[in-house]
Order: structure tokens, then sequence, then C-alpha cells
């Protein structure tokens, strides 16, 4: 029965625990799996050449080689973990996706599935023969589940056993108790494959099927509004003949029938484009807003933050329903046209509804030039609302009320007077105007040949149509105007979703950065800056020059100077959060540029001033831990709360209803000068950096607290630099 079993499974393409591990790839070709599953599902156009892994990638190191040879080819891998109680669905819903199983023994190295499609029943896997395989999710979820539970099985035979669960019970009590058990223990080692938001956005387009959809959208409501118009045909013909027809009225019927479905396709294609479009506009808005420079950002408000997170949503719906009523009243006004050459008026009739539309096109370029204007005064006010409303405290004790309103009022008036420009009905008339035009188009015929009832008849369709299509279309053209002018605001955080990871032609191959031998004569320091230049502007004077800097594994280094003198820029840089104009930045040999900012930042951590940091409306735990994997374990959050009891933060931790889950922030627990720096000292510390630059973050602490957070930090840190001032 076994052999019959196994040559089925082979025939059939199926996989089973016994020949799993022969199906997963070795580590020496995850860079092979990786490329031949992005182009599997149509991730790569064309087969592109992936890094091999070193020999001597450690386990630790995995994951970020993944990360990076990922990132290589355009894709991006996101590692995953989830409860036990909650495997089958990552298995399930994974794919497209690496897998780690659990190695045979303890000197064999980890194999990977590479799974191709998921699903409740099934999973396609790619061999490493390069085949495709099915396997059944319960197969691969006993595997990786086996050591969890293999342990608690005799426990559980014996609880079993004494309290005399019925046989055909134990399968389900079984599974109650182990869920219950290991329902909180975390299961790692998946990694989702997708397409990196920095490519192309049509590639992505392509991806979801976009396309498609559209296609489907134009076809459908084309057959639908050529049922409308038959529908009418049918009902006209039996008015025109003089007699009423049974038959005609049936046939009216079967065509509103058939064209309901039509139109349910019509609505389902279109909130596929909806969902579709929507999420990969925000993928690309949230990945922009990340890529985005510190210099970028740092002279901006909270109240032109506000205005771009509101022009975005706002460049979402309008883009879609302009979109979308373009797409229909275009199709109708073909339509229109097409009658009206039909009818009295002939092709004159048709070109009169043509003429009529570029006209209408001219007052909406119009509209879009005084929208411009209007938007950019409704901007201003609106981030200088948001801003004095941030400053409210600060303009009660010092701000001269009798000042308060005077730049306001002027605002307010200019606004007032765009807004009646603005409001004129000119586009709104335009298509009124239409129905004067169109019957205008066949008075004549109508008084030279009054018996042509039909044509008469076909005519005054085609301009009611075209009246509904005028309607349609300018509602579309308002949504694109709103587009186009929310646009300029949303624009640098979509265009900074396209820049490289790298510069163009560089190798992304995570190096594994070489021990340092502290024998040798000569230690390969930690961090080295050679010959360093720095300017904020490119014909400014140089705020850092020839400047030359060695750290070593395991350092206490202070650097003081005077304000101005270039010490928090120097740490930026340091922390990869500034690129210099010349010299070298080194981490243990290895240059910035081959390592990658990404990689960079993991090893360097920089506390920044006071004034540059913030304490995020969230609770107090995602505020200490949100460099770390997030939701944190529970060793996270135990030492999370060891490093806060070190810097003396314990009493306001007692203090807090929620302890470490209290929702902290601007609208949140409120934290003093000194906590909030306590903060910003244990957020750094618990990045588990090899580098802690500490920026001015002991200057708010009084002598008993400055004492506990220098000596958590002096413990805790492998290596350290704290700026200060002398």
């Amino acid at each position: 029965m076994k052999i019959e079993t196994n040559m089925f499974n082979k025939i059939f393409g199926f996989a089973d625990k016994n020949n799993l591990y022969d199906l997963a790839w070795p580590v020496s070709r995850l860079g092979e799996a990786i490329e031949l599953l992005g182009r599997k599902v149509n991730f790569l156009p064309k087969a592109v050449a992936v890094p091999i892994p070193p020999d001597n990638l450690t386990p630790e190191l995995m994951g970020q080689w993944i990360e990076a040879a990922t990132r290589q080819i355009g894709l991006e891998a996101e590692a995953v973990e989830t409860n036990y109680g909650e495997i089958d669905q990552l298995i399930q819903q994974s794919a497209p996706a690496l897998l780690c199983l659990p190695p045979q023994n303890e000197t064999e190295p980890p194999r990977f599935l590479v799974i191709l499609k998921g699903g409740k029943w099934w999973l396609s896997l790619i061999t490493s023969d390069l085949s495709t395989r099915r396997v059944k999710p319960q197969v691969i979820r006993n595997l990786l589940c086996e050591p969890l539970e293999t342990p608690l099985n005799e426990r559980i035979d014996q609880l079993l056993k004494s309290a005399d669960i019925p046989e055909h019970r134990q399968k389900s009590v079984r599974a109650a108790i182990m869920g219950e058990w290991l329902g909180q223990i975390r299961l790692g080692g998946c990694w989702l494959v997708r397409l990196s938001p920095s490519v192309d956005i049509w590639q992505q387009f392509k991806q979801v099927g976009l396309r498609r959809y559209v296609g489907l959208l134009v076809g459908a409501h084309i057959i639908w509004q050529l049922l409308q118009i038959f529908s009418w045909w049918v009902i006209g013909r039996g008015a025109l003949q003089g007699h009423f027809e049974w038959i005609w009225l049936q046939v009216w019927g079967l065509v509103l029938l058939t064209a309901v479905p039509i139109q349910l396709l019509t609505l389902w294609s279109q909130n596929q484009i909806v969902a579709k479009t929507g999420l990969i506009f925000k993928q690309r808005l949230l990945y922009g807003a990340l890529q985005l420079q510190a210099d970028e950002v740092r002279h901006q408000g909270a109240g032109q933050f506000l205005g771009r997170v509101m022009e975005s949503d706002a460049l979402e719906l309008l883009a879609l329903s302009g979109g979308f009523m373009g797409i229909i009243a275009l199709i109708e006004l073909g339509m229109a046209a097409m009658i009206l050459a039909t009818g009295v008026g002939g092709v004159w009739h048709a070109l009169l509804l043509v003429l009529w539309t570029g006209f209408i096109l001219l007052l909406g370029w119009i509209y879009w030039r005084d929208s411009f204007d209007w938007k950019e005064v409704y901007r201003h006010m609106t981030n200088d609302l948001v801003e004095r409303m941030v400053g409210h405290r600060t303009r009660l004790a010092q701000e001269n009320r009798r000042q308060w309103h005077v730049e306001e009022d002027k605002i307010l008036a200019r606004y007032f007077n765009l807004s009646t420009r603005l409001d004129q009905p000119n586009l709104q008339t335009a298509a009124q105007v239409w129905l004067i035009l169109g019957l205008a188009g066949i008075a004549y015929t109508f008084v030279v040949k009054p018996n042509q009832f039909t044509e008469l008849a076909i005519s005054l369709g085609g301009i009611m149509l075209a009246a509904q299509a005028f309607t349609i279309l300018i509602e579309g053209m308002q949504g694109i105007v709103g587009v186009m002018t929310a646009w300029q605001q949303v624009s640098p955080l979509l265009q900074a979703a396209n820049r490289p990871i790298a510069p163009v032609g560089q190798k992304m191959e995570l190096p594994v950065p070489p021990p340092t031998d502290v024998s040798s004569a000569t230690p390969t320091p930690l961090l080295a800056v050679r010959d360093l230049t720095f300017r904020y502007r490119e014909h400014s004077r140089a705020v850092l020059e020839d400047c030359n800097l060695r750290i070593m594994q395991g350092d206490r280094l202070l650097l003081e100077g005077s304000s101005g003198g270039g010490k928090s820029t120097l740490a930026a840089i340091l922390a990869g959060l500034r690129i210099p104009q010349t010299g070298l930045l080194l981490w243990r040999g290895f240059d910035w540029q081959t390592i990658g900012l990404t990689e960079w930042r993991r090893h360097v951590v920089s506390a920044p001033q006071f004034h540059e940091n913030h304490v995020l409306t969230e609770t107090f735990a995602f505020n200490l831990l949100m460099g770390r994997t997030w939701p944190p374990s529970a060793e996270d959050l135990t030492e999370a709360e060891t490093v806060c009891d070190e810097l003396g933060l314990s009493d306001l931790l007692a203090r807090m209803p929620a302890g470490l889950q209290q929702m902290v922030g601007e609208s949140g627990w409120q934290l003093s000068h000194g906590e909030r720096s306590r903060l910003y000292i244990a957020r750094a510390i618990l990045q588990k950096a090899d580098l802690i630059m500490l920026d001015e973050s002991f200057a708010a602490l009084d002598p008993e607290n400055l004492q506990r957070a220098l000596q958590c930090v002096l413990n805790r840190a492998p290596t350290l630099l704290v700026i200060a001032h002398p």
C-alpha cells in the first residue's frame, strides 16, 4: 500500500512528509530559487543574476541576506512570524514565499521550501529539480510543529488516559491541549516575496491584472450602453407603428433583464480596479515617505505634513472617480455622436457635438487654472491653522493678542475671492446650453420635413444621451482637476518611491563582516572616517572638512565642541542619515555603498537631539521597541522593562495604568523632558546595534538620573559615542 501511495504521488506530482526535504532547496542554491520564483509569478520579465550565498553565512545573517538579494533584483522579502495557533493560516496564505524547514539534525544546514501558490487544500512548490509539485498544507504544518509537539505527546497521552477520553475524541482534545500549551509560542522562518514598491508603477498594475479589469469595464459598459439603445429602439418602433404589439414589450423586458448581469459585471470590475489601484497607491505613498531623506522633511511643520496626508487621500479618490466618469462619458459621447449622425441632423449634427465637447474641455482647462490658485491659498490656510493650533500655548504666553488675526484675515479674504470666482457656473451652464444647441440643430429639419418621425426620435435620443454624458464628463473633469492640483503635494512622495536603493550597477551582496582579531597588531576599526567633507549646499562653506575618525570595537568616546561646530552633522553622517560629498565611510573595512544604507543602519544607531526626536502617539512599548521586530515577543517586553528600570523609569511605568501598553505622545500620556530623553536612550539601546551614538541625550537629566542613565549605557552599549557641550 505504501508503494502504491508513493507511486500515485509521483505520477500526479504530489509530495508527502517523507520526500519534503528532497524537494527543498539548499542554502547554496537559494539565490537561484529566489530568481526562479520571481519569474514563475511574473515578478521578473526575464532571467536575472542573483548572488550566491557565502559559505559562512550564519543563521543570524540568513534573513538579512535574503532581504538584500531580493532587493537587488527589484523584489522585496518580508520576514513574518506567527503564533502556533495561527500556523495553518500562515502556510495557506503565504505564497509566494520562502519557508525554512527545521534541520533534520544538528550537523545539516537548513533547507528552504519555495511556495509558488497557496490554498486551503493544496500548495504548489517549486522543487530543487525545477519541477512543480503539490503538497497538502497539513504536511508542512506537521513538519514545522513536530519539534514543539513531540516533547509533549507522552504527557498528553497520560492526560487522555487518566481522563478516560473516548478514542474518537482524542484527536480533537489533543489539538485543543496543544493549542492551549503552545498557543503563544512564535514560529518564524518564513519570508513573503513580492514586488518592491520602488519598481515601475505600470509593472505593478500589470502584475495585478489591472489592464484586464479596465478592458472588462470598458467592454461591459459599451455592451450595456448598446443594450440600452436597443431597448429604446424596441419601444420607439412599437410606438411609431401606431399600434401596440405584445411581442415588442416582451423583447424590451428581455433586453432589460440581459442588461442586469452586464451592469453587475461593470460594477464588479470597477470595484476590482478601485481595490487593486488603491492598494498599490498606498504602498507607494508609504514607501516613498520612508525613502525621503532627513533634509527633505526637516523644514516642514505639522501643518504641511497634514496637508500631504489630506491631499494623498483626495488624490486616490478623485483619480479613481474622475477616471471612471471620464471613461463612461467618452463612451456615451461616442454613442451619442453615432446616433446623431443617423438622425435628421446627419453628420453636421454629430460635428456640432464634437465642437461643443472641445469647448467644454477648454472651459475645464480654465477651471483647472483657477482651481490651482485656490488650492494654493487653501493649503497655506490649512498649514497656518495647524501650526497655530500646535503652538497655541506659546501664542497665549508670548504673542500680542491684537496681532493674532491680522494675517488670518488677509488669507481668508483672498480665499473668499478665489472661491467666488471658482464657484461661477461655467461648466454646468455649458452642459445645459447643449440642450439648446442640440435642439437648434434639428429645428430646420423639423420645420422643412415634419414627417420624418423616426429620424427625429433618433436625434432627440442622441441629444439626451449627449446631455447625460456632458454631466458625467463635467463631474469627471472636476475630479481630474482635483487630482492635478493635489499632485503637487503628493508627487514628492511618489517620486521618492522610484529612487533606487543603490546606484545603478552597484552590487548589493551582503558582506559577512570579518571577525575583529584583537590579537593582531593592527585590528580592523569598527568604523573609520577618512578625509570626509560635507556641505549642506553645493557651494556653501564646508561644515566638516578633511575629517578623520577611527572607532574601535568596545570604545567609549566623548565628542565635545561648541554649538554649530558640526557634532550633530557628523553623527548624522555616521548613522547614514546624511551622505558626505567626499571621503570614505567604512564599516569593518567595507564602505557604505557596498553594504547599503539599510544594512548600515542595522549596525549604527543614533539618538538625535531632543528637537529631532519624537514620541509617537502609540504605546510606550512601541516607542521603546520600534527598532525591533514588531509585534514584540515576551522576551522583548521583559528586556524593555529591565532597561527602563536601569534608566530610572520604573516609577513612570508604575504610575501609568497600562504600564508598557499605555498610550503616550501628544494625544496620550504626557512625558516630561527628562522622561522623553531616557525613552530615546532606551530606544537606541534596545535596537541591539554595534555602535550607539547619543547626541545631547543627558542634557535634561538631574545628577541622580544622569548617573543611572550613564551607567546603563556603559553596561549595555557594545561601542559608545556620546556628543555633549564642553
